[in-house]
């Protein structure tokens, strides 16, 4: 490091996201290597500097050197970005521990919750690694869509840290013109909304697949935050998180934006597709169809309410008709909107 200041950088994981958030160090004269899994992509940025399987059409900085192991891609790094799918940070946490120096400043931008264990992802590190390599660790969340930060369209999001020092230093490291970061301390809280609002985006995208109007769908983001929140709070989230970037914010993007692969998977079903061939023509991971399980198994663990998760677990994973999940939802015993 040159003073508090980070220098050398690997982003693991070479994903639409992962590509995007390297690139974006990259273009601050950040010396940046990114690890890549599929051979097919890292001959494309090879030899095109484009990522055109996960990010198409984005010229990638020169700072931005692709590698293909971890042993490489660790090498003498002040910072490790990880953001894989959830379903195989486990698997990539281990690959990289052998190579881990414990002076590493650990970083997961993934949202997800691991199907066994029902763990977010700083819970998984913890699992795997000792706490020397966790005292500088963090988790960046929020409304990002990866495409809009590779054109440099404006975006804020968060990044969550028990470690006030290191959070300061994390915020000056990614803020740009167009890339502004807010801080939190709430790690617990910032993965949760990350998490949870992909299976929201699926309800969703089915409403809209149904045809149905901005009043279903403003219907669904709302009373899917309080769920979200319902959960957060009962495994010691900060209930102000969920009306921040990482909560609401993530929420309405995700649940609106066209390039939302969530909400693509609901409006699919929406329309009659069966997920299985829903999931096989695509070339990227919607975290909500596996986050939707973990999201089921926790409230039922937490005792925690949350009938739109329950809805969207019977459509993806028992079959049930999606005009059947609306009806069910919508003849719940009524009740007030708010717990004073």
């Amino acid at each position: 490091m040159k003073g508090n200041n980070i220098s050398r950088v690997c982003v693991i994981g070479a994903g639409s996201w992962g590509t995007a958030l390297a690139n974006l160090l990259a273009e601050k004269d950040l010396a940046v290597d990114l690890w890549v899994r599929e051979d097919d992509v890292f001959n494309q940025i090879t030899e095109d500097r484009i990522n055109h399987t996960f990010l198409p059409g984005i010229h990638l900085s020169s700072n931005l050197t692709p590698v293909k192991t971890f042993e490489a891609a660790l090498s003498e790094k002040e910072m490790a970005l990880i953001v894989v799918p959830s379903h195989v940070m486990r698997e990539v946490l281990y690959g990289m521990k052998p190579y881990l120096n414990s002076s590493v400043s650990l970083m997961i931008a993934t949202k997800g919750i691991e199907n066994k264990t029902l763990m977010v992802m700083s819970q998984v590190a913890e699992s795997v690694l000792s706490k020397e390599f966790l005292k500088n660790f963090s988790c960046l969340s929020g409304p990002s869509f990866a495409k809009e930060v590779a054109i440099k369209i404006p975006t804020a999001v968060t990044i969550a840290s028990r470690n006030a020092v290191h959070l300061e230093r994390l915020q000056r490291l990614f803020t740009c013109e167009f890339f502004r970061v807010y801080t939190s301390f709430d790690l617990i809280g910032v993965q949760l909304g990350g998490a949870l609002k992909n299976v929201i985006a699926i309800a969703a995208g089915i409403s809209d697949g149904l045809g149905f109007g901005h009043n279903a769908r403003a219907a669904l983001i709302t009373r899917g935050l309080a769920e979200i929140t319902r959960l957060g709070v009962s495994m010691g989230a900060k209930p102000m998180t969920f009306s921040g970037l990482a909560g609401m914010g993530d929420l309405v993007l995700t649940c609106t934006g066209d390039l939302s692969r969530n909400r693509t998977v609901g409006m699919k079903l929406g329309k009659g597709m069966k997920l299985d061939e829903i999931t096989d023509r695509m070339s990227m991971v919607a975290e909500g169809v596996k986050t939707t399980m973990s999201a089921y198994n926790l409230a039922r663990k937490m005792h925690v309410d949350m009938p739109i998760t329950n809805q969207v677990y019977s459509v993806l994973y028992e079959g049930k008709d999606p005009r059947d999940a609306v009806r069910d939802l919508m003849a719940r015993k009524l009740k007030p909107e708010l717990e004073y």
